[in-house]
């Protein structure tokens, strides 16, 4: 898939529109990543475009791809001081054309930004890090550890790397060739990489904990979350997750499908619903449109290509002869109830109503998977494993971070505890 980048002109103009704000909120308030907004766009106003992405590259080893599917209204350009009375300024796309121009166009390198200091770091070569689960957790921490001069290796179930970069986020949001792109950028650090390495099958912690100074755990949380409703056993209600992880879609040729939440998976379920053939895909959420997890741009992409949203609706049970053949709904009204900061949807008594369905996708969030509670490692109450502010598990050699660590489900917040876990692991085998 050819990447489409912006013109220079375009460039020029969205980076004179921002105003260079002293106090930084797009960085540090949007930001997860707190990365320096303002200074990389001056950069780019230069003409510098190296030194642009060698800014984004103190924090952020993602730019290509945060800068193309990060939720920039809720994160940095819902911040920026132009947005108050006009548009905000395009952070979004001037971050992903400084990874194109330096990385993709240029042939630079995340080696050549951080050379120097992996140099300077020589007294680390000997500490070696297993980091297990190649997402962006895991690659981030894995590039900041490399980055400190230890020696890392990767664990990957997969014979890949990227974790839901690759199969969570649908091609037509992110191409397969930027992630393929940054990963290798990513270990040309010099990290090593085992594919094909599960725990609980072929890879156990215990044995890593003898081999390295210290475990990074940052195998995702891709277990879709289910309703508890009747008829949800029904053959033909699917995790949202998995038909996106393992691609093993049904046939949907003529078919009526209903997607269940209001997040990213949600919009991406429908979405390549849609393209595979459904005559109608509908979006059932049972709160108000802007309560929606999932970015305003991403709702109105899926309103352009013929999806429908049912706000304010709640499914309250599956009905069918061993498949799914219907669907009962109930219409909710949103209420302020004492303690909560959000609105909760509460049903309408004696809106039900039904509607024929094909297949049903639940995308209400998800959960780790059932060998995360066999590894000996304290978990919170949603099955998460515990860490504490320096992303440290019950067992002070390994760390956690991303899904599995309940961090906010953002590819940037996931890169953010990935960083700085990083940190804490150098701090922790520098001792």
């Amino acid at each position: 898939m050819k990447i489409q980048m912006l013109n220079l002109n375009e460039v020029q103009e969205k980076a004179n529109y921002c105003l260079n704000c002293k106090v930084k909120p797009c960085s540090v308030k949007g930001c997860p990543l707190n990365n320096n907004i303002p200074e990389f766009i001056k950069l780019l106003k230069e003409e510098k475009y190296f030194e642009a992405y060698k800014t984004l590259s103190q924090t952020t080893v993602l730019q290509g791809i945060c800068g193309r599917i990060c939720p920039h209204m809720k994160q940095c350009q819902g911040a920026c001081v132009r947005g108050i009375k006009g548009e905000p300024v395009s952070i979004g796309d001037l971050e992903a054309f400084s990874y194109d121009k330096a990385i993709t166009e240029e042939k630079h390198s995340l080696l050549e930004c951080y050379q120097e200091e992996i140099e300077s770091n020589k007294q680390n070569k000997t500490k070696k890090v297993a980091v297990i689960g190649g997402g962006p957790a895991g690659l981030t921490c894995s590039a900041f550890l490399a980055r400190s001069g230890i020696q890392v290796t990767i664990f990957e179930k997969y014979d890949y790397l990227g974790g839901l970069l690759v199969h969570g986020i649908p091609e037509f949001r992110l191409p397969k060739k930027i992630v393929e792109e940054t990963v290798q950028n990513i270990l040309e650090l010099g990290i090593k990489v085992e594919y094909n390495q599960e725990l609980g099958k072929n890879l156990n912690l215990e044995d890593l904990e003898k081999e390295y100074d210290a475990i990074f755990l940052s195998i995702g949380a891709n277990v879709s979350s289910k309703m508890e409703i009747e008829g949800e056993e029904l053959e033909g209600v699917y995790g949202g997750n998995e038909l996106l992880e393992y691609n093993l879609h049904p046939d949907y040729n003529g078919k009526k499908v209903a997607v269940i939440g209001g997040g990213n998976v949600a919009m991406d379920c429908a979405r390549t619903i849609k393209r595979l053939g459904a005559k109608e895909v509908k979006v059932i959420y049972r709160r108000a449109r802007e309560q929606m997890p999932a970015e305003d741009k991403e709702v109105e992409e899926a309103i352009s290509e013929g999806i429908e949203f049912l706000f304010q609706n709640n499914v309250v049970k599956v009905i069918g002869n061993g498949k799914v053949e219907k669907m009962e709904l109930i219409k909710t009204e949103l209420v302020q109830k004492e303690g909560e900061t959000r609105l909760v949807p509460v049903n309408i008594e004696n809106s039900n109503y039904i509607q024929d369905i094909d297949y049903i996708v639940m995308a209400l969030g998800s959960k780790p998977a059932g060998i995360v509670s066999k590894l000996g490692l304290e978990l919170n109450k949603w099955g998460n494993i515990l860490i504490n502010e320096k992303y440290q598990t019950s067992n002070p050699k390994i760390y956690s971070g991303g899904d599995l660590a309940g961090i906010k489900g953002t590819v940037a917040w996931a890169a953010q505890s990935g960083r700085e876990a990083a940190k804490e692991i150098v701090k922790y085998i520098e001792k």
